[in-house]
């Protein structure tokens, strides 16, 4: 859909422009009622949401705060004043299932009316499907939340990474004889959780990606607070790099098969054994997955 966009833009000699939101809608409804388990688990942050967009060659990304007002907006008030006043749009492309406004009142046989009325063309793409498959988030919310992180890589065209800047922690990995690299994830629900075999991209001069093993959650063993951490553990630490040379780095962690879910131990000499069983596991799967290409 985003090469589509990109082509026709160039075509027309204008510049490509994704509009999305921040919260999710359904996250802010969720809120309003009270009920924050019914929002959906979260794929990516905003920051990896604008990188792969740029990526993908977009111009322009527009992140409008969905909030009471917007929420509010009639599909005729969101055409005048984000389509014809706010973007100046002249060419809009939607998805098969799109609808806007409030209450969904707004769908794409709306948009091309009015389209048609105020000089800008509508065109709705159809599902794409791999492997059968159709192409939506809630197919790759499944695939994450099921640990099948082959599905998700197919259905995203590429592996499901999470970036952000290394950040201090407790110091509780190097104390084990585990030291890590900690990304926090701004939201409590992402899709994806549990120990996974990862390589990390943003360590190396060259730019070779370094494997290792993480742990996406919340810490059971070691904390009760929630908040959510992606800790990684490097298999081979680059030694350009000294022994603090990973903080505030920004980086991004590939998460290529998941091992198992989060565990609770009921000591840390438990948690350092289970670590070192995931470290061995990680070893072995890489070294498996490299005998195969």
């Amino acid at each position: 859909m985003l090469a589509l966009l990109r082509n026709e833009a160039q075509h027309r000699g204008l510049p490509s422009c994704v509009l999305t939101f921040e919260p999710h809608p359904r996250d802010h409804f969720a809120a309003r009622a009270g009920q924050p388990e019914r929002a959906p688990a979260r794929i990516s942050t905003l920051r990896d949401k604008l990188s792969e967009l740029e990526r993908c060659g977009i111009e322009q990304t527009i992140v409008v705060p969905f909030n009471d007002r917007f929420a509010a907006q009639s599909p005729q008030a969101f055409i005048a004043e984000v389509l014809v006043h706010g973007l100046h749009a002249r060419y809009v492309l939607v998805g098969d299932d799109f609808c806007f406004g409030a209450k969904r009142a707004g769908d794409y046989a709306m948009l091309d009316a009015a389209g048609q009325r105020q000089g800008f063309d509508v065109a709705r793409m159809l599902s794409y499907e791999v492997r059968g498959l159709r192409v939506s988030s809630s197919a790759v919310r499944e695939a994450l939340a099921s640990g099948d992180m082959a599905r998700a890589r197919a259905l995203l065209g590429r592996p499901y990474s999470i970036s952000g800047h290394v950040v201090h922690g407790r110091k509780l990995g190097r104390d084990l004889g585990f030291r890590t690299l900690n990304l926090r994830f701004p939201h409590v629900r992402p899709a994806a959780m549990g120990i996974f075999v990862v390589q990390v991209h943003g360590l190396t001069a060259d730019a070779t990606p370094v494997p290792g093993v993480a742990s996406l959650g919340v810490r059971p063993t070691v904390d009760d607070t929630g908040r959510v951490l992606l800790e990684t553990h490097c298999l081979a630490w680059p030694d350009a790099l000294g022994p603090e040379g990973g903080y505030g780095r920004c980086i991004r962690v590939e998460l290529l098969h998941k091992l198992h879910d989060e565990r609770h131990y009921d000591s840390l000499a438990e948690l350092r054994a289970g670590i070192a069983q995931d470290e061995a596991d990680a070893r072995a799967w890489l070294a498996q997955a490299s005998a195969m290409i």
